[in-house]
């Protein structure tokens, strides 16, 4: 019941993240922290569990509110996978990497 009255007051708990799924054509996300990079096939978000990759088709960003820590996606949605924050930035790195050799 605490939590409810939390998230109607626009605030967010540390630690939750909900993913909201309506027939894999939108999504509505709490618990983002920052939107890491998107496009129409993939969007990289940082939320209170890892980072969440959203993979898909006419994929769209389309409510972004940071403040709140909630982002609605839609599109066709194909898949979710998570990796922890450290996992992201390494293969970022690695990825940089090859780019400048």
């Amino acid at each position: 019941m605490e939590e409810k009255s939390l998230q109607r007051q626009g605030s967010i708990t540390k630690g939750v993240h909900k993913v909201y799924l309506n027939a894999r054509k939108s999504a509505v996300m709490s618990g983002v922290k920052d939107v890491l990079s998107f496009d129409a096939k993939e969007v990289y978000l940082e939320t209170e569990q890892g980072v969440l990759l959203i993979k898909g088709d006419e994929l769209h960003v389309n409510r972004l509110s940071l403040e709140k820590g909630e982002v609605d996606v839609d599109g066709r949605i194909d898949s979710f996978a998570y990796s922890d924050v450290e996992e992201a930035e390494k293969k970022a790195a690695s990825f940089l990497g090859r780019l400048f050799q």
